[in-house]
């Protein structure tokens, strides 16, 4: 039976992209408009091979063509940090229904906002998900022009009024941000390619981070129905984080379901679908799905990184074959999220 394998990543952090984003200065703001230095992000960029870094790439691109996920460890995130995002899902999730409702994602709130129970069915053939959400996007100036006109995946962030909550979640959300882009190094040396290839493509990601709150089992629930509907992520790679609890199940290859056992300090990440798209396959985009556990109820933090809007999500050349043609014609990232998004929430896809 297939295993997910743990990869300690922690040769890649010398690889961080921030100052290479910066400009050179540590510590200047991202064009997402705040300073996003991550905790441990010391704005060395070594080498391809130094330090370990082909043999990380090695066994990530290995991954990535198996079950295509893969836990990681030696990530740099602070063990207080981990269980501060937590603390602060539990805090959202426990407050009164009105305060969640007065952050309601909607059409034209950006795929940002709270999700409530039975809001999305991630397998449209299936009963509504038993789980509730929370979106935050890229966090911009309010005079960012992107966002001043409204552009797709661009809209403001909504917050509960929870003093501390929007704090500690851009910290966390900036911290896996960077984790994301030490992966995709990785996955730029694994295919062969400059290890910067993905870095201008990232720097203001359609990113979307997601408090995920699944209720204890219910006595009596719908046929088929379960905490999240088989499905395939969207954009690049997610970056997980769970709690003890468990319920995740994994396709393999094969076709057997396999649980995700929660791995204490580790963050779990799958390929998602852009990805698959960009390497014309050679990395896989791997079904699972969510068991909403007897007795309990789980929580779980997923950060979800799609590349830039205007990033062209086109057949790497590396992944092509002598005489093959592209699986998928050229898209924009933004046009590709969209699509994926409106086969979700139908009606309710995100419009700004």
């Amino acid at each position: 039976m297939s295993t997910i394998p743990i990869i300690d990543i922690s040769p890649l952090r010398g690889c961080k992209v921030g100052a290479a984003l910066r400009g050179g200065k540590v510590g200047a703001p991202l064009r997402g408009g705040r300073d996003n230095a991550a905790p441990g992000a010391d704005g060395h960029n070594a080498a391809p091979g130094a330090d370990g870094a082909d043999e990380v790439a090695a066994s990530i691109g290995a991954a990535c063509r198996g079950t295509g996920f893969f836990y990681i460890t030696g990530h740099g995130l602070p063990s207080g940090m981990l269980s501060g995002i937590f603390a602060q899902a539990r805090r959202l999730f426990a407050a009164p229904e009105a305060l969640r409702a007065a952050v309601a994602l909607g059409p034209a709130t950006g795929n940002r906002g709270h999700v409530p129970l039975g809001g999305e069915a991630l397998d449209p053939s299936r009963p509504a998900d038993l789980k509730q959400a929370f979106n935050v996007g890229l966090e911009l100036a309010p005079d960012d022009p992107e966002q001043v006109a409204g552009a797709l995946f661009r809209a403001p962030n909504l917050w509960p009024a929870l003093p501390g909550f929007r704090a500690e979640v851009l910290a966390y959300f900036d911290a896996v941000w960077s984790v994301g882009r030490d992966l995709h190094r990785a996955f730029a040396i694994d295919l062969g390619l400059p290890p910067d290839f993905f870095e201008d493509k990232l720097d203001r990601p359609m990113a979307t981070l997601r408090l995920l709150h699944y209720p204890a089992r219910p006595e009596t629930m719908a046929a088929g129905q379960m905490g999240a509907g088989v499905h395939t992520d969207y954009g690049n790679v997610t970056l997980l984080l769970t709690d003890e609890v468990g319920g995740l199940e994994v396709r393999t290859r094969g076709g057997d379901w396999i649980a995700a056992p929660h791995v204490p300090g580790a963050l779990l990440c799958n390929i998602g679908d852009c990805l698959m798209r960009w390497t014309n396959d050679t990395y896989v985009s791997t079904p699972h799905r969510v068991v909403n556990p007897a007795g309990r109820e789980r929580l779980s933090v997923a950060f979800f990184l799609d590349p830039n809007p205007e990033a062209e999500v086109a057949c790497l050349p590396c992944c092509l074959a002598e005489g093959e043609v592209p699986k998928y014609p050229p898209i924009r990232a933004d046009a590709y999220l969209l699509s994926r998004l409106q086969a979700t929430y139908g009606a309710s896809a995100p419009e700004g």
